[in-house]
């Protein structure tokens, strides 16, 4: 038995497989588009076919490599912040500069973490006692946590909306009307914001609030004139009211030093006249004592004294002339006043 002979197989069969290089050569024909005939052994007339180049194939995949990887890579600015998901569960939470993602596969969520955000709303709220009025408060707000943002709830910022009218209703029921529209508001704000924010840390909407204001309370459209003049008059009252201490304290402090001067006066006053009765007790005893020892020449003396007390402040002078019945008059005043003209002219 004769083993080099191809042609002829221990087993009984003929080798009618084709060369392994011819279908090399026949595969590379394809790829550079030449035309190739099939001879097969059943004789059939073999069809032409045209394929693009293997060239081009690989320019082809080497775009659609570049775009789909200026696809993956994208930059975050430094107030941004990424969640990515992939296949819907959370993946990663990137954050400034480069970042890498899988397109097609990842689902990426891009938020502003550093923006302060405002929302205002306004409501008709009950009060204490039981009064209604409109209040417009504002909220001011940004995104703390990005993965509670984006994975925790569906609408957080309607979440944020429904918080503060819940917030706000709780807050207000708890005043009173005056409360509400005048000195209260501060103090409701305050309260609001606590409320507020203890109400999105339950929900975990990754939200901080930074400042909520109450921005006008009304009494409602029906009856805002009527209460307009309650508060013009509440007005007129406190005015009046700081007037008047206002003059309290200016006044008071002037009657009380007022009543020390009086005080004093009356006790300089009672000093003096005291001093002064006694002095006249004093004299009147010596002149007592003088009296007792010559009572004539005391009378004489105390008629003469009171003539000269009496006649030194008149300016009339009565001299009785001797041997006649008339009395000559002479008035000085007259004489001094015409002596004072006579002097002024002759200036």
């Amino acid at each position: 038995m004769n083993w080099d002979n191809k042609d002829n197989d221990p087993w009984g069969n003929k080798n009618d497989a084709p060369d392994f290089d011819e279908l090399i050569k026949k595969f590379s024909s394809i790829l550079g588009g030449k035309k190739s005939s099939s001879n097969g052994s059943g004789g059939g007339s073999g069809n032409n076919f045209s394929f693009p180049s293997s060239r081009i194939l690989m320019y082809a995949l080497f775009g659609f490599l570049i775009v789909y990887a200026s696809q993956c890579i994208y930059q975050l600015d430094a107030s941004e912040r990424a969640v990515i998901l992939r296949f819907g569960k959370f993946y990663e939470e990137q954050e400034e500069g480069l970042n890498f993602r899988l397109a097609g596969i990842d689902e990426r969520y891009i938020e502003n973490v550093s923006l302060t955000r405002r929302y205002t709303q306004t409501n008709s709220m009950l009060t204490k006692d039981e009064n209604i009025v409109d209040v417009t408060v504002s909220a001011q707000y940004r995104i703390a946590n990005l993965k509670d943002f984006v994975l925790n709830v569906k609408d957080p910022e309607g979440s944020l909306r429904n918080a503060i009218e819940s917030a706000l209703r709780h807050v207000v029921g708890d005043n009173t009307l005056d409360q509400t529209l005048t000195v209260g508001r501060e103090n409701i704000a305050q309260e609001v914001q606590s409320r507020l924010q203890s109400y999105l840390d339950i929900y975990q909407t990754g939200l901080i609030v930074q400042q909520v204001n109450i921005e006008k309370t009304d009494p409602p459209a029906a009856v805002k004139n009527a209460f307009d003049d309650v508060v013009a008059a509440r007005e007129d009252k406190e005015r009046l009211q700081n007037e008047a201490e206002r003059y309290a304290l200016s006044i008071v402090p002037e009657a009380r030093g007022q009543a020390q001067a009086r005080i004093k006066e009356a006790e300089a006053y009672k000093e003096a006249v005291v001093a002064e009765a006694e002095g006249e007790v004093e004299r009147f005893n010596q002149l007592l004592t003088e009296y007792l020892k010559a009572p004539e020449v005391t009378r004489d003396r105390l008629y003469l004294d009171a003539l000269q007390s009496v006649l030194s402040n008149s300016t009339k002078v009565m001299v009785d002339v001797e041997g006649g019945n008339n009395l000559l008059y002479l008035p000085l005043d007259k004489i001094m006043e015409e002596n004072k003209k006579k002097g002024d002219d002759d200036e």
